[in-house]
Parts: structure tokens; C-alpha cells; sequence
């Protein structure tokens, strides 16, 4: 889904997410929403989200 997401190792939230991809916030919502569903991404902490390694 994210191309070059390998390199990916910082912690975001939807809010910074959507500030760097020019997305809509509701729009990233419902696409992390689908990714911690499939496991694709994780919650090391309150409001902020990881890849899974």
C-alpha cells in the first residue's frame, strides 16, 4: 500500500500522516483503521502507529 514502506521506522499518527501525504485526516482514519485489522500496523503507544517488522 505504501510504496517504500520497508524504509518506514518512525511512529505517526493519523494527524502527521495526513499533514505529510496531503490526505484528508478521515480518509488516513479509515485506511489505518483497515491496516490494524489486517495487522499490518500496531500501536506502540496511545494515538501513535508502527509497521509490524
Amino acid at each position: 500500500m505504501f510504496e517504500g514502506h520497508e524504509n518506514f521506522s518512525i511512529f505517526a499518527g493519523a494527524t502527521k500522516v495526513s499533514q505529510i501525504s496531503g490526505v484528508d485526516k478521515k480518509e488516513v482514519d479509515k485506511i489505518m483503521k483497515e491496516l490494524k485489522k489486517d495487522e499490518t500496523i500496531y500501536s506502540p503507544k496511545r494515538c501513535y502507529w508502527a509497521l509490524k517488522e
